[in-house]
């Protein structure tokens, strides 16, 4: 399989996602409602508010507790994770719109080569923006781009305990168990260098 074509590029849908499209396949059989006719239900019959919706839900129809908080939320728009794709798909470019608009736009162009550099490195690469970080899987999360403050980018590897020079700061996540366990400080595209880009290669070498 060939290195998408960074002119083409797609994101990719999350790994929740397919557990979401799980639950809500599973829903009507497990709850003898489909996702689309409890939340017609709770917005017909049900109280105001998230909270209180959730608790009619356990204590009128014996839903569980994880059933009912998310069908709480998802009734009050809190919640864009409902199985759909295409949506997911949607919110991950706005999220990434917004994540480098306004003082952060000049960070804009880090993240694009980051990107760039991630589809030469193999074909299994995917990339599933969220709400403040955009990570980059193979079998599991290999990077991570965060813009952290208005004149930085943050770019998390997963290289566990691995003798690295003193430019890689130590997060701790190894010791937490994160996957995360450094980050190089990218304040200008030539910070994303030789040196940066070979550990990140690292990072998709070691989860192979």
């Amino acid at each position: 399989m060939a290195a998408r074509n960074p002119v083409n590029w797609k994101y990719d849908e999350h790994k929740s996602l397919r557990m979401v499209q799980s639950v809500v396949a599973g829903m009507k059989k497990k709850t003898g409602r489909s996702l689309e006719g409890w939340l017609k239900l709770v917005n017909q019959e049900g109280p105001a508010n998230e909270k209180d919706r959730a608790t009619w839900l356990k204590k009128e129809h014996g839903m569980g507790t994880n059933y009912a908080a998310w069908i709480a939320a998802c009734s009050v728009d809190r919640s864009s994770e409902t199985g759909s794709a295409e949506e997911y798909l949607q919110h991950a470019k706005d999220n990434v719109e917004k994540m480098f608009a306004g003082p952060k736009q000049h960070l804009r162009i880090i993240y694009d080569e980051i990107l760039k550099y991630a589809l030469t490195i193999g074909p299994d690469i995917r990339v599933s923006p969220c709400a403040t970080i955009v990570p980059i899987y193979r079998k599991h999360v290999i990077a991570q781009i965060k813009p952290t403050t208005r004149t930085r980018i943050d770019l998390g590897l997963a290289l566990k305990n691995a003798k690295v020079p003193k430019r890689l700061i130590n997060t701790g996540g190894f010791e937490k168990k994160d996957r995360i366990s450094h980050r190089i400080e990218l304040s200008k595209p030539e910070d994303f260098d030789s040196e940066a880009r070979r550990w990140m290669k690292v990072a998709y070498d070691g989860d192979a």
